[in-house]
């Protein structure tokens, strides 16, 4: 089986692409697996249900930012791998709070680095073989594309919000410790990632509920913006395919190839909801409204995957529409675990107005 034996350290496995990843190499790997999460607003160990009876896992309630707590697990479990998704990711919030972006984003970054090197260097020739860094980081690194082209592998970084600023910095430091310390790191890039489990704030899952509650659908600026939409599920076993067959020092960009505007995801939602869980007296398209831009809001992201399905014989299983539909299926038949969200405190008014 894929990873037996193997210890694999997921920073960030509480978040929705972390738990992702985690639900899939508790299920169809050997992996054992340490979720080690500082439990921010955004986490939610409900988004991993049935691993803590799972023997192969455990989880450490940890900050990134802690490098001597960090070295402490590093020491207690001796892992094989370490995959970095432990990150702040919200655009909007980014803009009103870069402070904690820069800390656990960068700052945290680093010390992950400094630690899984010192455990690198401590290991035998063989382990040291064997063992990788996969930094997982987004797309939004590359700015935003104009009307044609996509992303590639050798795109430059143009990052144009805190958030992608910030990301940005860690996929140089990441490479940094490949070059000059020969930690064998390896990153991935993504496009926008969606399904179930995924936090009220990000577009998709906010349109659900707003949409169920019967409330206003805001749309930034036209609604033309396009995003380059991913299944997380598929995008989890990218990443696993990376970790175990990637090669060292390389960067591999993950998308989904299904580019679609805001307005056209908005639209999208609100007829599945009409079909889903009719109760409307029209359709949920008369619920959309236009707010003003978000500062600074790239125009188009699109993604090149070729290398990924070309060298690793990845392919994404879901397109757009199937996706989508399972994602808005899920949050209606899972209320539970979104209004736990609504019901701690979370409010869904807008931020990041600049």
């Amino acid at each position: 089986m894929r990873f037996a034996g193997f210890t694999v350290f997921v920073t960030g496995g509480a978040g929705f692409i972390g738990s992702a990843v985690i639900r899939h190499l508790l299920r169809d790997t050997g992996a054992r697996v340490v979720n080690i999460d500082k439990l921010t607003y955004a986490a939610n160990l409900a988004s991993l249900p049935g691993a803590a009876a799972n023997p192969n896992y455990a989880f450490e309630h940890q900050c990134i930012c802690e490098p001597e707590a960090l070295r402490k697990l590093f020491e207690k479990y001796q892992p094989d791998a370490v995959m970095n998704l432990a990150a702040e990711s919200h655009v909007d919030r980014s803009i009103d709070g870069p402070a904690e972006f820069i800390k656990t984003n960068i700052v945290g970054t680093f010390n992950l680095l400094q630690e899984a090197l010192r455990h690198w260097r401590s290991l035998t020739r063989e382990r040291r073989a064997q063992f990788r860094f996969l930094h997982i980081s987004t797309d939004e690194v590359f700015g935003s594309l104009g009307e044609e082209g996509l992303f590639t592998e050798q795109t430059a970084y143009a990052p144009n919000s805190p958030y992608s600023a910030s990301k940005a910095s860690s996929d140089h430091l990441v490479r940094a410790w490949r070059e000059t310390y020969e930690l064998p790191t390896i990153v991935t890039n993504c496009s926008n990632n969606y399904g179930p489990y995924h936090f009220p704030e990000k577009l998709i899952p906010h349109m659900i509920i707003r949409g169920l509650a019967g409330e206003s659908l805001p749309v930034y600026g036209d609604g033309q913006n396009i995003r380059d939409w991913l299944f997380v599920e598929d995008h989890a076993r990218a990443l696993t395919l990376v970790l175990e067959r990637g090669v060292v020092g390389e960067t591999y960009n993950v998308g989904g190839r299904n580019q679609r505007t805001n307005l056209h995801v908005v639209q999208s939602i609100c007829d599945l909801l009409d079909e889903i869980a009719p109760g409307q007296e029209s359709s949920r398209r008369r619920l959309i409204s236009f707010v003003t831009d978000r500062p600074g809001h790239d125009r188009r992201y699109a993604i090149d995957a070729s290398k990924i399905e070309r060298e690793l014989d990845w392919q994404a299983e879901e397109n757009f529409e199937t996706g989508l539909a399972k994602t808005v299926r899920w949050y209606c038949d899972n209320r539970h675990w979104w209004q736990a969200i609504l019901h701690r405190g979370y409010q869904k008014t807008r931020i990041g107005t600049g």
